[in-house]
């Protein structure tokens, strides 16, 4: 479990930064080189989500969507310096809940 926690921490932060990276370069002017950084980053988040040992990507994928919500939150309140409100809180726990289902749910 402590692996899969790992890899979408590594896959989420990879993924945030590397969109944040870009953005600041489009939207805000940094170097172009930011930009690459950003693709880099974002290139790299592809490639970690792989070594989730979940049988199924789209379960995979899912389960991530939720940690990469959690995770958003986090990244504009500490990067962005934007306090998440309320609504944020519940919606973070409502996608936890989700994601502990599809990960947790007893199959065959």
């Amino acid at each position: 479990m402590i692996h899969a926690i790992i890899l979408f921490l590594l896959a989420g932060l990879a993924e945030i930064g590397g969109g944040y990276l870009i953005w600041l370069w489009l939207r805000e002017g940094k170097p172009y080189y930011w930009g690459i950084a950003g693709g880099i980053a974002l290139a790299l988040y592809g490639v970690i989500a792989t070594f989730q040992t979940f049988p199924s990507f789209g379960r995979v994928y899912a389960a991530y969507g939720g940690i990469f919500i959690v995770l958003s939150v986090l990244w504009g309140w500490g990067i962005d310096k934007k306090t998440p409100d309320i609504y944020d809180w519940v919606g973070t726990v409502i996608c936890l809940i989700g994601v502990a289902v599809m990960l947790f749910a007893p199959r065959q």
